[in-house]
């Protein structure tokens, strides 16, 4: 296990085993000093690797959180890591990962990594976009204190802004889903920056054109698990996102009946800078201004 020191903080690179025993690469990150207060689970977007998560990890364990990022299978650390005993792809053709898989099998085995190692503690979630989106689809979900969406939606296309939309729809038809069946996966190189396995692709791109998104998805059966989530919802979303724009987060937030989802607009001019955007968020120079107010409502608990 690679240890490498973050200021005040430990970020340990580690393994967390999917039930199924699928391994992904993942990194811990534990205040050097202090109380340990709370337990946060950081999940990914789509094509997104971890390391992009990895300032604001380090920010919530200066403030008494242990924290994990992880890839999910196929992607980052989750397809190319060195792991003993394990074969890991290096080419995607014929790797087998849907995004219901990667909820199903990898954010929940997350969710259960966390919870058997700091039961003690109350267990936060943050869903960076599909992060955001695979809570509902979660079997275990009810293990969740609190959770805290960034940009995260129901991303069907004419939700999107626009030209955007005409973009996004032109790449994923006339250019993902036939390059993703020409190569047997879909190439970073051709706009998402990162490879996808092939049914992750195709599947994202069959949600993105139902006026439902996921929720129009009649094989999606871990659906009915939005609603047993109970806890505290907030779900932030930026005035100048292009792709989850305030109708499309009110969409995702409608799927989870059993609470009361808190979603925040924020315009970049109301903490004086020009542009956040989908990514945004994650930049550090958002420390004092988006990062205090997020941790702030993950540690009300």
């Amino acid at each position: 296990m690679a240890e490498a020191a973050l200021d005040d903080v430990f970020a340990d690179d580690v393994i967390v085993t999917a039930a199924d025993r699928y391994p992904l690469g993942a990194t811990l990150f534990l205040p050097r000093t202090g109380k340990r207060s709370h337990a946060v689970l950081i999940n990914s977007a789509t094509a997104v690797p971890r390391r992009v998560y990895r300032g604001f990890a380090g920010y919530l364990a200066r403030r008494g959180c242990a924290v994990l990022t992880y890839d999910y299978r196929g992607t980052g650390d989750s397809r190319l890591k060195a792991v003993t005993g394990y074969n890991q792809p290096r080419s995607l053709v014929g790797f087998k990962a849907s995004m219901a898989d990667w909820a199903a099998k990898d954010v929940a085995s997350a969710v259960q990594w966390m919870r058997e190692r700091y039961g003690n503690m109350p267990l936060t979630y943050v869903g960076h976009s599909f992060g955001g989106q695979a809570l509902g689809l979660l079997p275990n979900n009810k293990e969740i204190s609190r959770a805290l969406f960034i940009a995260a939606q129901a991303g069907y296309w004419k939700l999107m802004a626009s030209p955007e939309r005409y973009r996004v729809y032109a790449m994923l038809n006339f250019a993902g889903v036939p390059l993703t069946k020409l190569f047997g996966y879909m190439p970073g190189w051709a706009g998402l920056g990162m490879d996808l396995p092939k049914d992750a692709f195709l599947q994202w791109v069959s949600w993105v054109m139902k006026e439902r998104y996921l929720f129009g998805d009649s094989t999606l059966d871990t659906r009915e698990n939005f609603h047993n989530y109970k806890g505290p919802l907030r779900a932030i979303c930026f005035t100048d996102d292009p792709w989850a724009t305030r109708t499309a987060v009110e969409l995702l937030c409608s799927g989870f009946t059993a609470t009361r989802p808190d979603i925040v607009s924020i315009s970049p001019k109301d903490i004086g800078v020009n542009k956040i955007g989908h990514m945004g968020f994650f930049r550090p120079e958002y420390r004092d201004t988006l990062w205090r107010g997020a941790a702030e409502w993950l540690q009300a608990e």
